[in-house]
């Protein structure tokens, strides 16, 4: 399933990219991608390794030509039939994934370097402006070697936003970063954007960062996007069943129409978020919406508990065989071996026709 096509009408669009097309030899990395980014948003492109995405990313840059397609940014045309703007001319600010900042220049130098056209003065002060807006105000004369890798993550994004362009694209921008400090910094980063009123498209293959930063997620699949929408929505309302099983947790049971909105499945009958059109079809069960109840006499088996802390996953067997997993919290109140029953809370998702997966294991607890 495509996005619905772009077109250069999309009046309050910053980024509309119609029908992309790009191929390296034989093989076709981006597959008539359409993708508009209203301004002022903060859009991801979220998908596996190899999906495309940073194919994509590249090409809106201008760092890639594409085969086919065309890029308009803020009602712009940049690259389409007969036209191709270099980068430098495409009013975009871009971070890559190390950052790409001069090592031996200061970190003032750094900012000031796509800061063209102006006055010693003025671009002196933009500097100190944007350099405040990251919170680095007092650091301008250092070097990049000396701060620290969130630090240098907000210079390369000082660097990004000093000449105010109408587009801000980062590429897989957190990944450099430990874990402890990824989350920090990703706030940081999705706090400077709104102040500065930017409009920006990352790609990233982390489903929670992807989640949790960006107000509409572009899900990308062999170089196409399956769907566009608010996290939410992609959650809870998935367009195809690959957009379903990528973005969070989640299996999948054989269902068969019991009626026009409930199917029954190895779980018993379940109501369903959408009509399946056919006699069977692909329930996709979240974690969350597993119900345990521990029983002597039910039809499930606990066969590993993954603890977190805050929340566990717990992996039952079903008496056919099956695996599934069910969220729950702290409280270690099942071990392995427990009987339980399982239930379902709320509607599920179904799509027509679809063979079930080999089922997710986890290790023994």
């Amino acid at each position: 399933m495509t996005a619905p096509h772009a077109t250069r009408t999309d009046a309050d669009a910053a980024l509309v990219v119609a029908g992309l097309h790009k191929r390296f030899g034989g093989t076709v990395a981006v597959d008539h991608l359409d993708l508009v980014v209203p301004r002022g948003s903060l859009t991801a492109m979220l998908g596996p390794s190899g999906c495309g995405k940073t194919t994509a990313l590249r090409t809106i840059a201008g760092l890639l030509a594409p085969d086919a397609g065309s890029i308009a940014i803020d009602g712009r045309l940049v690259a389409g039939p007969g036209t191709f703007l270099p980068p430098e001319r495409r009013r975009i600010g871009m971070v890559f994934q190390d950052y790409a900042l001069f090592p031996h220049l200061s970190v003032a130098r750094n900012v000031a370097y796509g800061l063209t056209g102006c006055s010693r003065s003025a671009r002196r002060r933009r500097v100190a402006e944007v350099l405040d807006l990251v919170d680095l105000g007092g650091y301008g004369d250092r070097l990049p070697v000396a701060l620290s890798g969130g630090q240098q993550q907000r210079v390369a994004l000082a660097r990004a936003l000093a000449p105010e362009p109408g587009l801000v694209l980062l590429d897989e921008p957190f990944s450099n970063l430990d874990a402890a400090l990824r989350a920090t910094v990703r706030e940081d980063v999705r706090a400077i954007l709104r102040a500065a009123e930017a409009t920006a498209v990352f790609v990233t293959h982390d489903q929670e960062e992807a989640l949790s930063l960006a107000d509409r997620v572009a899900v990308v699949h062999r170089g196409r996007i399956h769907q566009v929408a608010d996290p939410q929505t992609l959650y809870t309302r998935p367009a195809s069943r690959f957009v379903a099983e990528f973005v969070g947790e989640a299996d999948v049971l054989p269902g068969t129409r019991a009626d026009r909105f409930s199917v029954d499945t190895p779980l018993g009958r379940l109501g369903t978020t959408r009509a399946l059109g056919s006699a069977s079809g692909a329930v996709v069960v979240r974690p969350e919406s597993l119900r345990l109840a521990r029983d002597d006499a039910g039809s499930a088996v606990v066969t590993a508990i993954a603890y977190f802390g805050h929340d566990q996953l717990v992996q039952v067997r079903l008496a056919d065989g099956r695996l599934l997993r069910a969220r729950r919290g702290p409280a270690m109140d099942l071990r392995r071996g427990d009987r339980v029953e399982v239930s379902v809370e709320g509607p599920v998702v179904v799509f027509d026709d679809e063979p079930a997966p080999a089922p997710a294991v986890l290790a023994p607890a």
